[in-house]
C-alpha cells in the first residue's frame, strides 16, 4: 500500500509539473504594458487630437452671422433743392436694419494645414513621452523578474545541501548505533537541517511578495508552480547605435517647433474670403426711398493683418532657441548614456571573470567536501568538521549564483540603455 502511495504522489506530482506555468520576460513586459494605467492616456490623446482638428477644419465652413439694430436719430438728411414734378419724402428718424451674413473662406494662407500639423504633431510628442515612461516600466519589471530567478536559483541550491546535511546524517547515526560517535554530533546536524528548512521558508515568503509584485504590473495570476524562464541576452559587439524612446522624442520636439515656425509664416499672410449679405430695414441700400425693403450685397473680401508681422521674427528666434535647448539636451543626453554603457561593460568584463574563479573554487570545493564525506563514513573527523566543509561549498555555489544573476542583470541592463 506505500509503495502505490508513493506511486500515486509521484504521478500527481509530475501532472502538476507538467502543467506548470512557463513565463518568459519578454511576456511578463507586454503584460505590463498593456495593464498600466499610463497607457490609457494614448486614446485620449488621439481622441484630443482628432476634435481639435474636427474643430479646425470647420473654419472652412460657411460662417453665418445674424445682427440687427433699431436706432432714432435727432437729424435726418434731407433734399431742400425743388425739383419740378418731383416730392422726395425725408427720411424718418426711427430706422431698422436685420441683416444676415455670410462668410465662406477661400484662402487662408495655409493657416488650416498648419494648425492641423501642429495638433498632429503635437500628439505624437505626448505619445512619445508616454513610450518613455513606459520604458522606465520595463526597467522595474527586470528587476523583479531577475529576482524571482535568483531565489529560484538558491532554492535548488539549498536543496542540494540539505541532501548533503541528510547523507551526512545517515551517516553519523549509524555510527551513534555503533558505539564509535556522539550523538552530538546528530543533534548538531539536525540543528542545520532546520536551519537549511528557515532559509527555505525565507526564500519561498520572499518568491511570493515578488510574485504578487509582478501580479499588480501584469494583472495575471503566478503561483508557487509557475516556472519563469531565464532570458538570453545576445550581446552585440562593436554597435554604438543608441535606439532609446528619448532620442525620437527629442526629434519629435525639434519636428514640432519646425511646424510652429511654418505656423508663425502662415499666420502673416493675407487672407480671402467670399460673403453675401442679406438685409431687411428702413432705409434699404436706396436711401432716397423712406420705406421698409429688401436687399443685398456680395462680393469677395481681402484681408492682410500686418500686426503679426511686428511679432514675427522674434518669434522665430524664440523657436530657434528652443530648437538649441533641444539639441544640447540630446547631446546631455546620448553622453550619460554612453557613459552608463561604458560602465556596464566593465561590470560584465568584471563579473565574468569572478565566475571564471567561482568555477574553479566550486570544483576545489567539491573534492575538499568529497573527502571529508569519506573522512566522516570512516570516523576520522566529527560532523561539525563535515558540517564546516559541506557549508564551504555552499557559499562558493552562492557566489557563483549571485554573480550569474548579476551577469544577467549587467547584460539586459546593457541592452536596456542602448534601446535594444
Amino acid at each position: 500500500m506505500k509503495a502505490k502511495h508513493k506511486l500515486l504522489l509521484l504521478l500527481l506530482v509530475t501532472v502538476q509539473f507538467s502543467f506548470a506555468q512557463t513565463i518568459t520576460l519578454q511576456q511578463v513586459q507586454e503584460k505590463a504594458k498593456e495593464q498600466y494605467p499610463l497607457t490609457k492616456q494614448r486614446d485620449l490623446i488621439r481622441k484630443s487630437k482628432e476634435l481639435t482638428i474636427e474643430n479646425l477644419r470647420k473654419g472652412f465652413l460657411p460662417q453665418l452671422s445674424l445682427s440687427g439694430q433699431a436706432t432714432y436719430q435727432s437729424e435726418v438728411t434731407t433734399v431742400k433743392i425743388p425739383f419740378p414734378g418731383v416730392n422726395i419724402e425725408p427720411l424718418s428718424k426711427d430706422q431698422y436694419k436685420l441683416v444676415a451674413d455670410v462668410n465662406q473662406m477661400i484662402y487662408d494662407g495655409g493657416l488650416l494645414k498648419q494648425q492641423t500639423a501642429v495638433q498632429h504633431m503635437n500628439a505624437e510628442v505626448e505619445e512619445q513621452k508616454i513610450e518613455v515612461e513606459l520604458y522606465k516600466l520595463a526597467e522595474r519589471i527586470n528587476q523583479v523578474y531577475l529576482s524571482i530567478l535568483f531565489i529560484d536559483e538558491q532554492l535548488k541550491q539549498t536543496e542540494l545541501v540539505k541532501k548533503d546535511l541528510e547523507t551526512g546524517l545517515k551517516k553519523v547515526e549509524a555510527q551513534v548505533n555503533g558505539g564509535v560517535a556522539f550523538k552530538s554530533n546528530i543533534n548538531l546536524l539536525k540543528a542545520e537541517l532546520l536551519k537549511i528548512d528557515q532559509r527555505m521558508i525565507e526564500l519561498q515568503s520572499t518568491r511570493t511578495g515578488l510574485l504578487d509584485v509582478l501580479s499588480l504590473f501584469t494583472g495575471e495570476a503566478y503561483t508557487a508552480a509557475t516556472q519563469f524562464e531565464k532570458p538570453v541576452v545576445k550581446t552585440v559587439v562593436n554597435d554604438a547605435s543608441v535606439s532609446r524612446p528619448e532620442i525620437n522624442l527629442f526629434q519629435k520636439q525639434q519636428q514640432l517647433l519646425g511646424v510652429q515656425n511654418n505656423l508663425i509664416k502662415a499666420r502673416n499672410l493675407p487672407k480671402t474670403s467670399f460673403f453675401f449679405q442679406g438685409g431687411y430695414g428702413r432705409p434699404g441700400l436706396n436711401f432716397l426711398e423712406n420705406k421698409f425693403a429688401t436687399y443685398y450685397v456680395t462680393g469677395v473680401r481681402f484681408n492682410w493683418a500686418f500686426g503679426g508681422l511686428y511679432t514675427a521674427k522674434k518669434e522665430r528666434e524664440l523657436i530657434g532657441l528652443n530648437q538649441q535647448i533641444i539639441a544640447v539636451q540630446q547631446d546631455v543626453f546620448l553622453l550619460n548614456t554612453n557613459t552608463q554603457l561604458k560602465q556596464q561593460q566593465a561590470e560584465i568584463d568584471k563579473i565574468n571573470q569572478l565566475i571564471s574563479k567561482d568555477n574553479e573554487i566550486i570544483e576545489l570545493r567539491v573534492k575538499v567536501k568529497e573527502a571529508a564525506n569519506a573522512q566522516l563514513e570512516n570516523g576520522v573527523i566529527t560532523a561539525n568538521d563535515y558540517l564546516r566543509e559541506v557549508n564551504a561549498e555552499d557559499q562558493a555555489r552562492q557566489n557563483l549564483l549571485l554573480h550569474q544573476l548579476q551577469l544577467l542583470q549587467a547584460q539586459i541592463n546593457y541592452q536596456t540603455i542602448k534601446g535594444k
